[in-house]
């Protein structure tokens, strides 16, 4: 099945007000900021989609990507490790003057609950957290003598991923370090699209290179020369 799309616009299209929406990327590795834009971008032309619980392992930097979506009004909800980074403003403010919710997680739970997300584990147990205001509210279960947090599975509506090479039937391959949250995200969606730098014909990825296979993914845009964000950060740049 050929899973290829035209444009960016197109990949987004489905995205509906109240959506749960992943997005992968550590910073800026592995941000897909085009496919953001073009969720931005139909936003400000439609007025939707609205009321976004967006999950990330950051708020957003600057004027572009996840702050700009925040600063045009997009995001209901916050789900993430870190809303402080090196250019915060945009969650900051929205944050100050109850514009946005935030839902604070431990980065290797955050990490743990869209893996468990993708393999179906509802529930699990960690250390991390108890004793912390995170921990309010939730099951406390002792385990060899030491207590433990019950934490549960986080899913997605969409997911917005960016990746280094696709074959058309969605096979992935990452740059380095822009794995990291794409390919669980992949797996915790009920919908992922995915920007790639090139597509490539079936067969053009090595099986003993895919890191997610083509059932997780439902859509690909070729994106060949993709924007980084800190570059977009480090020259101004503003998005809205």
């Amino acid at each position: 099945m050929d899973k290829t799309l035209a444009t960016a616009a197109e990949a987004v299209a489905g995205i509906g007000d109240g959506a749960t929406v992943m997005i992968g990327g550590f910073g800026g590795s592995g941000a897909p900021i085009e496919l953001i834009h073009a969720l931005i971008d139909r936003f400000l032309e439609t007025g939707s989609p609205k009321n976004l619980t967006v999950i990330n392992n950051n708020a957003g930097n600057g004027r572009i990507g996840i702050a700009a979506m925040i600063d045009a009004g997009m995001v209901k909800k916050m789900i993430c490790s870190f809303p402080r980074s090196s250019d915060p403003r945009a969650f900051s403010d929205a944050y100050l003057a109850g514009k946005v919710e935030l839902e604070l997680v431990p980065q290797g739970t955050l990490a743990e609950r869209i893996r468990a997300a993708g393999a179906g584990i509802p529930a699990f147990y960690t250390p991390t957290g108890y004793g912390t205001e995170l921990a309010e509210g939730k099951v406390i279960a002792q385990f060899d003598g030491r207590p433990y947090v019950q934490e549960r599975w986080l899913k997605a509506d969409f997911a917005l991923i960016k990746a280094h090479f696709g074959d058309i039937h969605g096979n992935l391959t990452y740059n380095k370090a822009a794995r990291n949250f794409n390919p669980i995200m992949c797996m915790a969606a009920a919908r992922t699209v995915v920007q790639v730098s090139q597509i490539v014909p079936l067969g053009g990825v090595d099986p003993e290179e895919v890191i997610t296979p083509g059932i997780f993914v439902d859509g690909l845009v070729e994106i060949a020369n993709p924007q980084q964000e800190e570059v977009l950060i480090r020259s101004g740049a503003i998005y809205v």
